[in-house]
């Protein structure tokens, strides 16, 4: 099932994410949905807090995204309690958005490189070193967990810049071609 995809301005963006456990109710479905709603906004990750869930928990997948030549060094993975061990590396910019932000891109400096330890879809512990835009894409996902979003590493100048962008999305006043659920004031 599609689920709509939280907008800025909504708490659980802002929220750190807790651990979850095998027993996690109704989990496969879970995993399914997310799946199924990141190809529909056409995304290279969600993380549960866009879905409205302050959990430990997201999908990427990268192999979307490659050349031809290059499809084998993509990943698609589940990530769960996933914890960042370190990030090494030049920093180099990248064009980064989010699902959650519509319409609002900016260059973001991350690490080249970022061990991770995680728990893949099958709570099964796992260590490993990516890099280049697999590392990116993770360490992106993984700020959601942490209840930060990228346009918090944006420069100052071009945080002033969208600032009024931001504050329509917070209103209710974006659009998407996916399915999105604004923050209500009362």
């Amino acid at each position: 099932m599609i689920l709509p995809v939280f907008a800025y301005g909504q708490p659980v963006l802002k929220k750190k994410a807790v651990d979850i456990d095998a027993q996690y109710e109704d989990f496969s479905i879970l995993l399914d949905n997310m799946w199924e709603t990141m190809y529909a906004a056409h995304g290279v990750g969600i993380a549960a807090p866009q879905i409205g869930l302050a959990i430990r928990l997201f999908v990427i997948d990268t192999v979307q995204i490659m050349d031809d030549d290059k499809k084998s060094e993509g990943i698609k993975k589940v990530f769960i309690n996933a914890q960042i061990i370190e990030e090494t590396g030049e920093m180099w910019a990248y064009e980064e958005g989010c699902l959650s932000i519509p319409d609002i891109r900016g260059d973001v400096e991350r690490p080249k490189k970022v061990r991770i330890q995680y728990l893949d879809e099958n709570f099964i512990k796992h260590d490993e070193i990516y890099e280049g835009i697999n590392a990116r894409v993770i360490q992106h996902e993984y700020d959601h967990i942490e209840g930060i979003l990228f346009v918090e590493k944006l420069k100052p100048l071009k945080k002033k810049l969208i600032q009024r962008k931001l504050n329509d999305i917070k209103a209710g006043k974006a659009s998407a071609d996916y399915k999105i659920k604004f923050a209500r004031f009362a």
